[in-house]
């Protein structure tokens, strides 16, 4: 995969990254959500430059974004992660790719702890967070139902 980079996300790119995103909300073990946000739902739930989505051949393969973990100040150098890779590409290195744009731009940017949370069955994610750097600081039992089944997350924390 030579011709990948990564660069900033760009309006232009919101149709391809949410359409990535419904490939996720499909498998059952990327997030609770069930439907694709619009545009502009997406748009405002995610820090405005701390998103970057890796492009090949024009077409964007994956995406990464920093969501608020909260409004109040105190917690404003802590995000929320999020990465999302097209199931055409999985299994490439695209998502560490990703992931080292977001810490070091993240880190200039202020922010002193990432953190994710993964669906405990999604074991591919949660290795690559530990890959990245992240550690495990809890599981979070039963803590809501997808499609009437309950499952347990799995919070994991990087800091600078």
């Amino acid at each position: 995969m030579d011709t990948l980079f990564i660069r900033k996300m760009e309006q232009k790119d919101l149709a391809e990254v949410l359409s990535i995103y419904r490939e996720g909300i499909k498998t059952g073990m990327a997030t609770f959500e069930t439907n694709v946000p619009s545009e502009r739902v997406w748009d405002e739930g995610h820090h405005a430059t701390l998103r970057f989505v890796a492009e090949a051949h024009n077409k964007v393969l994956g995406w990464i974004g920093i969501s608020p973990i909260s409004t109040r100040s105190v917690y404003s150098g802590v995000g929320e992660v999020s990465v999302y890779i097209s199931s055409d590409h999985k299994g490439k290195g695209i998502a560490s790719k990703l992931f080292k744009v977001l810490i070091e731009e993240s880190e200039k940017a202020g922010f002193w702890t990432l953190q994710s949370s993964i669906f405990a069955i999604n074991t591919s994610s949660i290795q690559l967070h530990k890959k990245m750097g992240f550690r495990i600081v809890g599981t979070r039992e039963k803590i809501a139902q997808l499609h009437g089944k309950w499952h347990d997350t799995v919070i994991m924390e990087k800091r600078v």
